[in-house]
């Protein structure tokens, strides 16, 4: 049996062809959100597998309906009922925190691009599924260390930082000035601090040059009126 065959078999609306393809959208689905797992995200392996399982489950669905002779069903209105459904579910994964941060997008793009995967795979359209899911491997590992890259020498950089309450805000703006650094915008912070004689601070800055946002944080972390610094 020639590989043609086999992947016209695969692709075609037999029962056995279309539980392979349910099984693979969960597998795939579930390395995908293995990855989100390692990295301590909240939406891991079971998440994403159940994300691409019914998203395929409904696609072949609807191609099973369309299949009925004179049943006039519409190819399009349940996938396009799975994308805004999954758009939800993606966007409870999404959190701001009080310090400014956006938590949770990648975790939601990549649960609706995994559920666009399932829904190719299990209408049979193996080749853009399993590139699809290729190309969510790369932007998952490959493009996230090259952006963490270009972010740890941009010009730009937010921190929050808690100082001492006496005199801390003035001896940092300093600190600040004689470093070459501008501040574009200085705000009180709400959160709790870790001491309650100091007042947290969120801090947008630019750069004089390009410098690693490490040995800036470092330049922080020494000043004995500052007990705790981070990136932003």
């Amino acid at each position: 049996m020639s590989i043609g065959v086999i992947i016209d078999y695969l692709q075609s609306t037999a029962d056995g062809a279309v539980a392979f393809r349910l099984i693979l959208a969960t597998i795939l689905g579930s390395i995908v959100g293995w990855e989100r797992l390692i990295r301590h995200h909240s939406a891991g392996i079971k998440t994403f597998a159940l994300v691409s399982l019914g998203s395929a489950v409904a696609t072949a669905l609807n191609i099973y309906l369309a299949m009925f002779p004179g049943l006039n069903a519409d190819v399009s209105r349940i996938p396009a009922g799975v994308v805004s459904g999954i758009g939800f579910l993606g966007a409870g994964t999404i959190l701001v925190t009080g310090k400014k941060q956006i938590k949770g997008l990648s975790t939601a793009a990549s649960l609706w691009v995994t559920s666009c995967m399932g829904m190719a795979i299990g209408g049979g359209y193996l080749v853009v599924g399993l590139t699809c899911f290729l190309l969510i491997a790369f932007s998952n590992m490959v493009l996230l260390h090259a952006s963490k890259k270009v972010e740890e020498h941009s010009l730009y950089m937010s921190i929050y930082i808690e100082v001492n309450k006496n005199h801390g805000v003035t001896k940092l703006s300093k600190v600040i000035s004689d470093e070459g650094i501008v501040i574009t915008s200085l705000t009180k912070s709400k959160d709790k601090t870790l001491r309650s004689s100091d007042c947290a601070l969120l801090i947008d800055m630019e750069l004089d040059r390009k410098r690693s946002h490490d040995e800036i944080l470092q330049i922080f972390n020494e000043l004995e009126y500052v007990n705790y610094v981070e990136e932003v």
